[in-house]
């Protein structure tokens, strides 16, 4: 074997200068005293012209806001790994040797010595500009998406004002609510650049119209799909209705226990949705199947390979969702473009 590469300073220098990640060390006078070759061609800086300005790096690559404002040393996140002695992280701007702001994200580490002193700091940057343009293509993406849902959602409520013109009152309420759910979810996914929806945003805004104060909700928050958080929505939002007219919402006493679970995770996530009124009046089993129980039992089967248990029980209905979700989709605008929801 080559003696070089045995020499460990010649392995360390071969390995940093073949790293695609941009690696800068900074003594405690937060000079620039090693930048790799990755770090030398995303500032435009070479190490020898760094090292003979002798500037705190900040000055050098860091120093003004993309606004023009003056950007101080004693502001910098980076630079506060060195006195702070903890790591530091997050996205920032830097300057270009020829003067064009680029975003970053960077990792500094505080560099000990065999005492455990703090000697100098380690930094890894990366250029982000691709992924802040994915973002921004992202979010036109999802404003002109939350702009034709919501036309379509209004166009169906003026189809209905004028088709149920004649209908009754309640009948004309019940088609309004619904639309109002689907809102709602909506709304929830447009906050979440419809990559995702937390459940727990999901459950709050279909009770939220009933009467948070009538709920016991319990269960670990997780993220679902798009498809899955807006049939959960409406579903959840017929049982608050049904519970309305007939159940443990039709009077001032009665309560309902809403939690959730995942009971499997592999190869897919089983999630299980528990429903329990009480406290509402005796249950009749109704003469025949609304169209939230058929909603219930019908789509959460066929889109999600589910099932759906209703128990109506005399002391208060009880319903069991069982849902096989699907993978969440690759974000908007972040997979060259593509779009996977």
């Amino acid at each position: 074997m080559n003696d070089l590469l045995l020499d460990s300073q010649r392995q360390l220098e071969a390995v940093l200068d073949n790293a695609t990640v941009a690696i800068i060390l900074m003594n405690d006078r937060q000079r620039c005293i090693y930048m790799n070759r990755a770090a030398e061609e995303l500032t435009g800086w070479a190490l020898e012209e760094i090292l003979e300005l002798d500037r705190p790096l900040h000055d050098i690559i860091h120093h003004t806001r993309p606004d023009g404002r003056p950007f101080p040393l004693h502001e910098c996140a980076i630079d506060r790994a060195f006195p702070e002695h903890a790591r530091t992280q997050g996205d920032e701007v830097f300057i270009h040797k020829d003067g064009h702001f680029y975003p970053v994200a960077f990792t500094a580490s505080p560099i000990r010595d065999e005492v455990a002193r703090t000697i100098g700091t380690i930094i890894e940057v990366r250029d982000i500009t691709e992924q802040k343009r994915a973002q921004e293509r992202q979010t036109l993406l999802v404003d002109e998406l939350n702009h034709r849902v919501k036309n379509t959602l209004a166009a169906i409520q003026s189809i209905a004002r004028q088709t149920f013109a004649d209908a009754p009152a309640e009948m004309r309420e019940m088609f309004g609510s619904r639309i109002v759910a689907l809102s709602a979810a909506h709304n929830i996914l447009t906050d979440n650049a419809w990559s995702a929806a937390p459940i727990s945003s999901v459950v709050q805004a279909a009770i939220e119209p009933f009467g948070n104060d009538r709920f016991d909700v319990t269960g670990k928050d997780l993220q679902l799909h798009p498809k899955a958080a807006v049939s959960l929505s409406m579903g959840l939002h017929e049982l608050c209705t049904n519970a309305v007219k007939y159940g443990a919402l039709s009077n001032s006493d009665g309560r309902i226990a809403l939690s959730w679970n995942v009971e499997n995770d592999q190869p897919a996530k089983v999630l299980s949705i528990f429903w329990r009124e009480e406290g509402g009046p005796r249950v009749a089993v109704p003469e025949r199947e609304g169209f939230g129980f058929r909603l219930l039992k019908r789509q959460i089967a066929l889109e999600f390979d589910g099932s759906t248990e209703l128990d109506l029980r005399p002391e208060g209905l009880v319903c069991r969702i069982v849902l096989t979700l699907p993978e969440l989709p690759v974000p908007l605008g972040l997979d060259g473009g593509r779009d996977t929801a």
